[in-house]
């Protein structure tokens, strides 16, 4: 195993380094001619429209290889009911890279209540539709057919949530690794730079694609685990209770020796260790994709384990059977430096759309061409996030001077830039820079948050270097204004009342969106979030510190319905803590259910893996039914008079008929007002009427 990867940029270049930066990686046979180019050495296919720009996963990932000195190829969005588009670019010569985009495939697609979107803002002219469902599983299926000696590596955050067995919500059941039914060679989960890079080279010098195992970041398909691994059963790490025993992959071989005990242990015997004992020569068995499927208990322990094996610097490699075969997990990447990072950052990206589109509007593009990406990762550990299963908590933090080359790039090479950068963020808007204070012990924590359920003493919550940040972007010459629209963690904030001043005083532009996510201690805790007095602090610092900047200000909070561990009860709590301050929602989220997140697991098992596992553990509430998440959902938009007679019925049911009345104290009135009319011309030119209800709110403090 790699644990001390060669930086990005100290590989030795492939040949075609001499043939310098494509304009625009090459989307069809013509742009290859143009270029010279006789055959790609990597094609990319991807879920998304082609947007050269480093805020799209495909662009990154192209330009990284590009800049190794390989050909890079794009096929974007490609008709998958058929192989004719897989083969517009002819064979690659090392692989095809495969990716459903920025955003998983599935929940593109859907709403959290199943229903079919009608948009897609990564594809030109936001048209839905243009990829698959499952779209890495099909992409790779359709590519095995039209080229089927050529290797295929799958990556971006659909592969990545779907490496081992997980539930899926959208067919309500656990589904086997993506690894098997894409039919694909390897997977590469989280940020990829590291493990492309070294695939592309390896590939390029000569490997075949079933001898790279041992490159961090990766997953594949074997028959059997390493030889020279000894493997500790994950119940005995942390026993769910009794299981049975899974089948010796070591039968007829000879005993292997532990070095941890200086005894001979049969392989087949659940080899015990402790946190402090674990060696490199480990690697975790977790229960099979079969027992998983079967049992949630087994389901909820592998969850819990799986995130405890996510901190690079002491993580195992995970190794789950599949039937006779074996999905193994190399340890998560080493994260980038800063300087790795900038050069990632600053390579010769468009920032546009591909020609091809004929200036069709990609909003994704939209919403992000003039922001700047600061950083990666997040130590928040939500439950319900997949940023922490996918980028890592460790942050990986730009230079200053990176950062504010880019926002004078954007300022001198955008057409549309008016002065104003709509975004420093990621992740988190003010995580940049926070790291654990001691580099030992980053290495050793396989804790899940840095901030819960308080934040760690170990932490540096400094933010003085993101204050110098914003002031310098600020000052940079042509640009009127700078904003931050990235998610803020207002309880490290909060430890930073300067930063809170700076922020408000300069970078909200009317209205600020944060997320408490619950105010009820129970929901809260299953999430991970902090209570919600550290939101009542932030709340009081940004109305203190608008009014001293003179203006009007807002905060928009954006609050989870049906989460697990939330009852009907926690509802009417937040329903009523939202009347009270005179919010009025409009735009509200349920609860969504993503591949191994592990509030996911809590949805689909009633079991907690934040704590030990075990037979007899309490089951927590998982909201599933579609009339008590629309129920949840309604509270949430208490004032709205569609959702009164609902609400209503539940209040009584509820015992809380003192909330129904025309009082102040009263949540919802105890009649249905009379429906408003208002006159509608449709197409035909003739006039008719329509009922309405009280006009929605905007969203905003009231």
């Amino acid at each position: 195993m790699q644990d001390k990867p060669s930086a990005l940029f100290d590989y030795r270049k492939y040949w075609a380094e001499c043939l310098g930066p494509a304009p625009w990686l090459p989307m069809s046979r013509d742009e290859m001619q143009s270029l010279g180019w006789d055959s790609c050495d990597i094609i990319i296919v991807s879920g998304d429209g082609y947007v050269d720009h480093p805020s799209f996963g495909m662009a990154v990932i192209g330009r990284v290889l590009e800049a190794q000195g390989f050909r890079v190829g794009m096929i974007a969005q490609p008709d998958w009911r058929s192989t004719d588009a897989f083969k517009a670019l002819g064979r690659p010569n090392l692989f095809f890279g495969v990716t459903a985009g920025n955003m998983d495939s599935m929940i593109n697609h859907y709403t959290a209540d199943r229903k079919r979107r009608n948009d897609d803002a990564y594809t030109p002219g936001n048209v839905a539709g243009k990829r698959p469902d499952h779209a890495v599983t099909v992409y790779s299926q359709r590519l095995r057919e039209a080229w089927r000696d050529t290797p295929i590596v799958i990556g971006g955050i659909e592969a990545s949530l779907r490496r081992i067995a997980h539930y899926d919500y959208w067919s309500d059941r656990v589904k086997r690794s993506i690894l098997l039914d894409s039919r694909s060679d390897l997977l590469l989960f989280g940020n990829a730079e590291r493990a492309i890079v070294e695939v592309a080279h390896r590939l390029a010098n000569g490997a075949a694609i079933d001898t790279l195992k041992d490159i961090r970041g990766t997953a594949l398909i074997t028959a059997a685990p390493p030889a020279d691994r000894v493997l500790v059963d994950s119940t005995s790490i942390d026993e769910p209770g009794a299981v049975e025993a899974h089948p010796n992959p070591y039968q007829g071989m000879e005993p292997e020796q532990c070095s941890e005990d200086k005894t001979t242990k049969d392989a087949a015997e659940p080899v015990r260790v402790m946190a402090s004992s674990r060696k490199e020569s480990h690697a975790i068995r977790l229960p099979s994709a079969e027992a998983v499927m079967e049992d949630p208990v087994l389901y909820a322990h592998a969850s819990r384990v799986f995130h405890k094996e996510t901190n690079p610097y002491n993580a195992l490699p995970l190794i789950q059977a599949h039937g006779d075969r074996e999905v193994w997990l190399n340890p998560p990447p080493i994260p980038l430096e800063t300087d790795e990072l900038d050069w990632v950052f600053e390579l010769p990206y468009q920032r546009l759309p591909h020609p091809s589109y004929g200036g069709a509007a990609v909003p994704a593009m939209e919403m992000i061409q003039h922001s700047v990406n600061i950083m990666r990762g997040c130590f928040g550990g939500c439950t319900f996030c997949s940023i922490t299963e996918h980028e890592g908590r460790i942050i990986q933090s730009r230079s200053e001077d990176s950062i504010i080359r880019e926002v004078e790039q954007i300022r001198d090479t955008s057409p549309a830039f008016t002065g104003v950068i709509s975004d420093l963020g990621g992740p988190t808007a003010n995580m940049w820079r926070l790291a654990c204070k001691d580099k030992a012990t980053e290495a050793a924590c396989r804790k899940l948050s840095c901030v819960y359920p308080g934040i760690c003493k170990n932490l540096n919550t400094d933010h003085d270097p993101l204050i110098a940040l914003y002031r310098r972007a600020r000052e940079t010459e042509g640009v009127k204004k700078v904003l931050i629209a990235s998610g803020l963690r207002y309880d490290l904030a909060v430890e930073s009342p300067e930063y809170v001043r700076e922020l408000v005083t300069h970078h909200v532009g009317g209205y600020l969106k944060i997320a408490p996510e619950h105010t009820e201690s129970g929901p809260l805790s299953k999430m991970m979030k902090p209570g919600i007095g550290s939101y009542d602090r932030f709340a009081e610092m940004f109305e203190r510190f608008s009014k001293e900047a003179g203006k009007k200000q807002y905060l928009i909070p954006y609050f989870i319905a049906a989460h697990p561990g939330t009852t009907d009860e926690d509802m009417v709590s937040l329903a009523l803590w939202l009347k009270q301050r005179r919010f009025r929602a409009d735009q509200v989220q349920t609860f969504y259910p993503s591949p191994m997140a592990t509030a996911t697991a809590m949805y689909h098992t009633g079991f907690n893996p934040l704590q030990r596992v075990k037979r007899n553990s309490e089951k927590i509430g998982a909201v599933k039914r579609v009339s008590q998440r629309r129920l949840h959902k309604a509270f949430l938009r208490y004032h709205d008079p569609d959702n009164w007679p609902l609400l209503r019925k539940a209040l009584k049911k509820l015992g809380r008929r003192d909330l129904i009345g025309n009082g102040s104290k009263h949540l919802i009135p105890a009649r249905q007002p009379p429906k408003r009319h208002r006159v509608v011309k449709p197409e035909g030119g003739t006039f008719r009427t329509q009922h309405t209800g009280e006009q929605r709110g905007k969203g905003r403090r009231r």
